[in-house]
């Protein structure tokens, strides 16, 4: 006989996961228990993933550190409906034998689409000029005429790959940097890698692509920001610490930075009264660059992907 195993969404909220067809593949598995809320403490949080074997955490602000993990004997396996697994302790996962798996890559074109869709909106000044139209007012601010000008890349994975490739379609200069750069992978992207001081010096528009680690957080602080052009652009679609936010808010109220299009931020949800909030020239969503339908499906067929993988003995996409 099968074992039956528990497999739990503890946090969907937002939705991600619930009314997905992909889930009934994992009915001869065992059990899904969903829940659409966030827990609120780490006590119900331990409480609704105690039995589990398996948990899909479709929503990054539910944190796995490693008091929680200690907690649940029974659990073998996490994955995370994207790429980063930031909100899960790997070291302690690893020491308990837990497998943690992402998703990487199916996305990688929502997500960089979405970058170059901050990064208009900034340069053109799009939500400046529709706050003072509301407000009644016609004013002229110029914006930013990108064909021909240097577009920076930070990080060269399958997202920023993509936003290489938008540049270009744009008519924009692309240099990039990478922890690991290779002449093969510089000449299948096109691309010409360069020194991370280098790059902030000479690009226009600088966008983020790298993971959260101990080696990226704050990797643009107040140093590089400095570096950077007087009045350049930055996206960001990786994670928010990658920039010092604080450093961010100065450069942009001094006039330093002339925009910012980000996606994601150090504190998540962005409190209403973040300073951030208060610059005119930036673009901001709620960490959404690849919540359309056609995302949310290829997310959650290839998180059912990862869950079905590893109770059939193939773990894929482990990242621990």
């Amino acid at each position: 006989m099968t074992e039956r195993h528990l497999i739990v969404i503890p946090g969907d909220d937002p939705p991600q996961c619930q009314g997905s067809h992909h889930l009934e593949r994992l009915a001869k598995f065992g059990e899904v228990k969903l829940y659409d809320n966030r827990p609120s403490s780490s006590e119900e949080q331990i409480e609704r993933v105690r039995d589990a074997t398996a948990i899909i955490n479709s929503r990054g602000q539910i944190h796995w550190t490693s008091e929680i993990l200690r907690n649940l004997p029974k659990l073998k396996m996490i994955t995370v409906c994207g790429i980063g697994t930031d909100a899960i302790d790997l070291k302690e996962a690893r020491a308990r034998g837990i497998v943690v798996s992402n998703v990487p890559g199916k996305t990688a074109p929502l997500v960089a689409e979405h970058a170059l869709g901050l990064l208009m909106a900034v340069a053109k000044r799009a939500t400046f000029q529709t706050t003072i139209m509301r407000e009644g007012r016609w004013e002229s601010v110029d914006g930013v005429f990108l064909r021909g000008k240097t577009l920076g890349v930070v990080g060269t994975g399958n997202i920023g790959a993509e936003m290489i490739r938008l540049g270009k379609a744009i008519g924009m200069n692309v240099i990039a940097w990478t922890f690991h750069p290779t002449p093969d992978r510089a000449e299948a992207l096109g691309v010409e890698y360069v020194d991370l001081d280098y790059l902030l010096s000479r690009s226009d528009v600088v966008s983020l692509h790298v993971q959260q680690t101990p080696d990226t957080h704050h990797m643009i602080g107040k140093r590089e920001i400095e570096l950077m052009k007087s009045g350049a652009l930055i996206v960001n679609v990786s994670r928010g610490a990658i920039i010092d936010t604080g450093a961010m808010v100065d450069a942009l109220n001094s006039g330093h930075l002339s925009g910012a299009g980000l996606d994601v931020f150090e504190e998540e949800p962005l409190p209403s009264n973040h300073p951030l909030l208060d610059c005119q020239q930036i673009a901001v969503t709620p960490h959404v660059a690849d919540m359309t339908p056609e995302g949310l499906d290829l997310l959650n067929e290839g998180v059912i992907d990862n869950v079905v993988a590893f109770f059939e003995g193939r773990p894929q996409n482990v990242v621990n």
